[in-house]
């Protein structure tokens, strides 16, 4: 997923900070947590890439299975 999502890490860690955390620790929390939210978090557009990638998939699957019961009825055709 290479789409950041914005966090502001300053807030976030001024937010700890006002109920008592350590600036050190509070600074350590909003870092992590912005790293947890850039590399585990989809986007919309991560979303809507992946929708398109199985539509995609789903597509080819349905085509093959078309042509592969085009081949099926053929062959019985022609038993018959």
């Amino acid at each position: 997923m290479a789409h950041a999502i914005a966090f502001d890490t300053l807030a976030y860690a001024k937010k700890l900070m006002a109920v008592g955390i350590s600036d050190k620790q509070a600074e350590v929390h909003a870092e992590a947590l912005a790293e947890i939210i850039n590399e585990q978090i989809a986007t919309k557009q991560d979303l809507r890439e992946m929708e398109a990638r199985i539509k995609g998939d789903i597509i080819k699957w349905v085509a093959g299975m078309l042509i592969a019961q085009g081949a099926l009825i053929a062959t019985l055709v022609e038993l018959l």
